[in-house]
């Protein structure tokens, strides 16, 4: 077991153990020595250093496939943050996985309106064709070695922002719209088997770790990607009907009277 796998099976349990793992300096953060220079230029990026931990936590994930305890570690040490204010934001937001992925991450909405218009479907579909031995895939969990050419982690996702397009999901964080539990376990099985399907919009795909350093600001030849449609035709479609049809909308008044605000008791 490395020491960054030590530290995380000793963190869900015993926080005394992992501590003393932290305390001794076992974190080995060289696996991370080779994006110092990028860590470093993030950090020019903003007037506070502290305020570069969002795009660093995605440039360790994409070295890792997940944020280690090394990679908070790192994080600290380039930040001057201490370990606990790193792990309190990478724990918080769900983009920065504690466990490593699988060579692709396929989320799928179950919020509300995909639920309703199958995406419940699309993601029972998915658990049990990514399961093994009678057991269906679980969130977050993976199938295949992660990082392993064509592993997939599935989780389910809230709101993908997409509600014109339902049910939706995504595959490193890119879009298939309109999607079935027929055409899901379709794209899935093509990504199994090494291939790379064109999106609905957005950049054509790449890998989890890859999407990771685009995240973290860094294009490796792929700036074109930021090219790619984002709109739907679905998403444009008032606007193009007002504009066809001359619409507008009321203008603002020059001066506009606002209530007052309440009186502070």
């Amino acid at each position: 077991m490395s020491t960054s796998e030590e530290v995380y099976a000793a963190s869900p349990l015993d926080p005394v153990a992992t501590q003393r793992l932290v305390d001794e300096n076992v974190v080995d953060t060289s696996a991370f020595d080779h994006i110092v220079d990028r860590a470093r230029a993030i950090v020019a990026r903003y007037p506070v250093p502290r305020s570069a931990l969002l795009p660093m936590l995605h440039l360790v994930q994409s070295v890792e496939g997940y944020v280690s305890q090394a990679g908070i570690t790192f994080c600290a040490d380039q930040l001057d943050l201490t370990n606990a204010e790193v792990s309190a934001v990478a724990t918080f937001y769900t983009m920065y996985k504690r466990r490593p992925c699988g060579e692709h991450l396929v989320s799928v909405c179950t919020n509300t309106l995909c639920a309703a218009l199958g995406g419940d479907a699309i993601y029972a579909r998915l658990r049990e064709h990514l399961g093994s031995d009678g057991r269906p895939l679980g969130h977050e969990e993976t199938s295949g070695e992660p990082g392993a050419p064509g592993s997939i982690t599935l989780e389910h996702a809230e709101c993908l922002a997409a509600c014109d397009l339902g049910p939706v999901l995504q595959v490193n964080y890119e879009y298939f719209d309109n999607q079935t539990p027929e055409q899901a376990l379709e794209l899935v099985r093509s990504l199994q088997a090494g291939e790379k399907p064109q999106p609905t919009r957005g950049a054509r795909l790449t890998d989890f770790r890859q999407a990771e350093l685009q995240l973290a600001g860094f294009f490796e030849g792929r700036d074109a990607d930021l090219d790619g449609p984002s709109a739907a035709p679905e998403t444009v479609r008032g606007a193009k009907i007002a504009a066809e049809r001359g619409w507008t909308a009321p203008a603002m008044p020059e001066h506009a009277e606002f209530p007052p605000l309440p009186e502070k008791k």
